[in-house]
């Protein structure tokens, strides 16, 4: 049906409650035994080059993908709402469905409709739901699409996070407190949850879930999955790992979701396999208010890239080295001797300029070969994305011959697990031909040589083609009529056009087929023979290099482990260079970092503040805080004296010390922190009930409640929402009791001048003050 007959035909209202399945067409009754088993689901069924959806899912489809409503004969006598997306384009529909949070079953033919008997039989092959994407059109590059199972038994919660594209996964258990396990599921920010049905039914777990992102959220109990079930799933994906075996909660947390995974993807999953069994107390914990006033990954006011700690640290050429460097600093390390390890890595492409740019180029020409390890293994790479995939691997051998001269431990890692994969390039390279169809249906995909049935295929063709060619010629000479032609249509076939003024010319054999205005069309005995050879020989191709493909992608996914491997060392090795052409670039040096408490930097500056365009120079400060000396800094000065932008900065150089990072500094000295609390700034939630004050409270109630002894604590302006004497006594309160109780590193700024007597009062407490210098004008 045409998009101009679609529009044409609007639908009166016809409700599915009212409908008896008895009287619906016999399509309309497939229909509805298929939406019966997923009713949670907008069912994308397949009708021709179409993929149609009726009734509610029509309307639902037609109001937020904004596309007409139609309507179709179904065997009533009101028509059936409908509306439909071209099938070859569906990714853009079926993406903006999945951001509005809808989850989409993918209904397709499953035998050819010109061999079955009766209605096509049809099946579910597919559902698609925000945290199950794997096209690429659906993706951002740079950023992990995550799925995250949580659950809960007792006083203990299982978390477990997989992103379907790459097959990494992620567990871990937690103490079962809000605030953990909305701290968890902060560092991974998931598009798609399935959780306990304890925290499904608590709306504050919901609510503090919903300030994260709009995820999708599902209830555990719609995929139940028993002790023994999922014991049962982890230990046949994953094998009999003691480690995850021996974890109730996380194994139960990893069972749900493998479950949720086979319903919805419905294919063994074997890239899934990349299992990160993480202790939650290796990694420096960022709460979302951290992360926001800190502005690691987008700008407080614009929401953009541009101006944020990535911003100036991403000079990574692939799009694994981007998610892997994200996920860096979203995850700081706290072990010493795990980031010496980094900086060794960075120091040695640091210390090497020709290695590095050299590294640089072929980084450059290496594609995602994550997400299309993980394309190849579910069956979805296009000969195209092969291509594509065959050329990076072609990077490899140039690549750990430039590195391996470095001296770095962690980058002779990296040059071990990078697998030149020679064996799958050369297959790839042998079979599919270098600018290969788009589409597998499309044909010209295997190269010549590779199969000897398919050579001789295509010789059928040629030559058939030719010999057909060359009829026109010979009939034109038999019959003398010098405008007789051969042609072909998908209806008649081969045929020979004589006009009208001819006629008499035409030879008895000749048989008529077809009559026009001004001519008329014949075909001979001799003319279907060869029609029969080329038609044949061109079905059979089309099959035979469908065949051949997909037995060559599958040999391919049969590496998909040492593909999944190097994979990783190219993203690590990516991260490296791109910290160290930051260093490069940026003028940072290594610092020493160590278990000491103590936070010393001399001459740092804001990695952000001094790249933004229009900045006419950076003055550099020094810091000393040390849980023995000078515990809490207590900062005053006149506004805009960059009170804010000095204390961000200490953290910002914390943060980057401890992700393996160079720092802006002439020397620092970094004792790891577990924790970075921030407290800056003016802001209300007058939505959620919360005003400017009781949110600047409650965020300090988090803070003192979490903190420890190795946290370091930026606080900017406390009390400042309320009366003068009671924002000075809360302010007062706050220093002293992190001072008595926490002994937490702290950095308070406060217009409260009367606040710096409590130097004199409280022990390991400084004060200090913002200078400004004018200069000219």
């Amino acid at each position: 049906m045409s998009e101009t007959k679609r529009k044409n035909k609007p639908a009166e209202k016809l409700t599915r409650s009212k409908i008896s399945i008895g009287d619906l067409t016999p399509m309309m009754r497939q229909y509805f035994a298929v939406k019966a088993q997923y009713e949670d689901c907008i069912l994308m069924y397949r009708l021709g080059d179409f993929y149609e959806m009726f009734y509610d899912d029509a309307e639902t489809a037609s109001r937020e993908l904004e596309i007409a409503l139609t309507g179709r004969a179904c065997g009533l006598e009101q028509r059936a709402p409908m509306c439909g997306i071209p099938y070859h384009s569906y990714e853009g529909y079926v993406a903006k469905l999945i951001s509005k949070g809808y989850k989409v079953a993918i209904c397709e033919q499953t035998e050819d409709p010109a061999t079955a008997k009766g209605i096509v039989k049809r099946e579910v092959v597919r559902i698609i739901t925000p945290g199950t994407v794997t096209e690429s059109s659906m993706l951002t590059e740079g950023i992990n699409n995550y799925l995250c199972s949580i659950h809960v038994s007792g006083e203990k919660a299982g978390l477990c996070f997989c992103d379907v594209s790459t097959g990494e996964v992620h567990v871990t258990t937690a103490i079962k407190t809000d605030h953990v396990l909305i701290g968890e599921t902060e560092r991974f920010m998931p598009t798609e949850l399935i959780i306990s049905d304890s925290l499904f039914d608590s709306k504050s777990f919901r609510a503090k879930l919903s300030e994260i992102n709009d995820a999708l959220v599902n209830r555990e109990s719609d995929y139940e999955c028993g002790e023994e079930e999922a014991r049962e799933l982890v230990s046949r994906h994953f094998g009999s790992s003691k480690d995850i075996l021996s974890m109730d909660e996380a194994r139960a947390a990893l069972g749900v979701m493998l479950k949720y995974l086979h319903v919805t993807q419905k294919n063994t999953l074997e890239h899934v396999n990349r299992l990160e069994i993480y202790d939650s107390e290796s990694y420096m914990l960022l709460d979302r208010t951290a992360r926001r006033n800190l502005e690691l990954f987008e700008t407080l006011h614009t929401k953009e890239k541009k101006g944020s700690l990535l911003w100036v640290l991403d000079r990574t050429k692939t799009a694994m080295g981007a998610r892997l460097l994200r996920k860096y600093i979203e995850r700081p390390l706290l072990n010493p001797v795990a980031i010496g390890r980094r900086q060794n890595g960075v120091r040695a492409l640091y210390g090497s300029p020709i290695a590095l740019s050299d590294t640089e180029e072929m980084l450059g020409g290496i594609f995602d070969l994550e997400r299309l390890s993980g394309k190849i293994a579910i069956g979805s790479v296009t000969p195209r994305e092969l291509v594509s995939f065959s050329s990076s691997l072609g990077k490899l051998p140039e690549l750990k011959n430039i590195i391996k001269p470095l001296e770095s431990s962690v980058i002779s890692d990296i040059c071990r697990d990078m697998d030149e994969l020679e064996d799958v390039r050369k297959l790839i390279g042998e079979s599919i031909k270098e600018n290969p169809g788009f589409l597998l249906t499309e044909g010209n995909i295997i190269r010549d040589g590779y199969s000897p049935e398919l050579d001789e295929l295509r010789d059928i063709m040629s030559g058939g083609r030719n010999v057909i060619a060359s009829v026109e010629t010979r009939e034109r000479e038999k019959t003398g009529i010098k405008t007789l032609k051969v042609g072909y249509n998908r209806v008649f076939g081969y045929y020979i056009e004589v006009s009208k003024a001819n006629q008499g010319s035409v030879p008895e054999h000749y048989i008529r087929k077809q009559t026009l205005s001004a001519a008329e069309r014949y075909i001979t005995p001799e003319l279907k023979e060869l029609e029969s050879t080329v038609l044949g020989a061109k079905d059979r191709i089309t099959s035979l290099e469908q065949e051949l493909y997909c037995d060559i992608r599958q040999k391919v996914a049969s590496h998909i482990k040492r593909i999944q491997l190097t994979a990783s060392a190219v993203a690590r090795l990516d991260v490296l260079v791109s910290l160290a052409r930051a260093a490069m670039e940026n003028n940072y040096v290594c610092p020493q970092v160590d278990y000491s408490s103590s936070i010393e930097i001399y001459d740092g500056r804001h990695p952000v503040v001094e790249k933004m365009p229009g900045n006419p120079g950076f003055v550099p400060n020094d810091t000393n805080l040390s849980n023995d000396k000078t515990r809490v800094m207590i900062i005053t000065g006149p506004n805009m004296a960059g009170k804010s932008t000095y204390m961000r900065q200490v953290a910002i150089i914390t943060l980057m010390g401890q992700i393996g990072s160079f720092v802006p500094a002439a020397e620092a000295r970094i004792g790891v922190v577990d924790r970075i609390f921030t407290r800056i700034g003016a802001s209300d939630d007058l939505a959620g009930g919360k005003s400017t004050f009781l949110v600047e409270m409650s965020e300090v109630a988090e803070i003192i409640e979490e903190a420890t002894d190795r946290s370091l604590l930026v606080l900017d302006e406390i009390g400042r929402g309320t009366s003068t004497y009671d924002g000075m006594a809360i302010a007062r309160a706050v220093l002293e009791y992190v001072v008595n109780k926490l002994g937490a590193k702290t950095m308070f700024a406060t217009h409260y001048h009367e606040l710096t007597i409590l130097a004199d009062e409280l022990p390991n407490v400084a004060n200090f003050n913002s200078a400004v210098r004018r200069h000219g004008e």
